[in-house]
């Protein structure tokens, strides 16, 4: 019998801190926002719009009890409907990420793909947070002119 010992990248995937050449560089857990609002797959359409869209959002995580990521509403998704459930509704099985990916990846991929935004997860499928293209987009960029800036002085 194996007994699993978490390693490294589970270390990572939970978003917890490292160490090494790239510890100083942001990484999709740490951009992610945890506020993303949720929705159960039973929950109907019409409050899920309307607890999303009071938050300030225009997108919607639909999770398991355990926070397990089944699927995500954007708003084209959030305008569809009335008491259908959220199930019926979402784009199920969106491609998630984990916290450690390097966000200039998550940038670029998120340009390449014209995604809007991401959902990040532990390597269980929990969700993290939701992480939007501008916040990648931003961050890259401000990486860009501390560089500049570094290579100037």
């Amino acid at each position: 019998m194996y007994h699993y010992g978490a390693g490294e990248l589970d270390w990572m995937a939970a978003g917890l801190p490292t160490e090494g050449e790239t510890a100083g560089h942001p990484t999709a857990g740490q951009l992610a926002r945890a506020d993303v609002p949720t929705c159960g797959l039973d929950e109907p359409i019409s409050v899920v719009r309307e607890r999303t869209r009071a938050a300030g959002w225009d997108a919607c995580v639909v999770v398991n009890d355990e926070r397990v990521v089944m699927g995500l509403m954007r708003s084209k998704e959030l305008a569809r409907g009335t008491d259908e459930p959220a199930e019926r509704i979402m784009r199920p099985g969106p491609s998630t990420f984990r916290p450690y990916v390097p966000i200039a990846e998550m940038a670029v991929y998120m340009f390449d793909h014209d995604v809007e935004s991401s959902p990040i997860t532990t390597s269980d499928g929990q969700l993290v947070g939701l992480l939007l293209r501008r916040d990648a987009e931003d961050a890259v960029h401000r990486m860009h002119e501390e560089h500049l800036h570094h290579s100037a002085t």
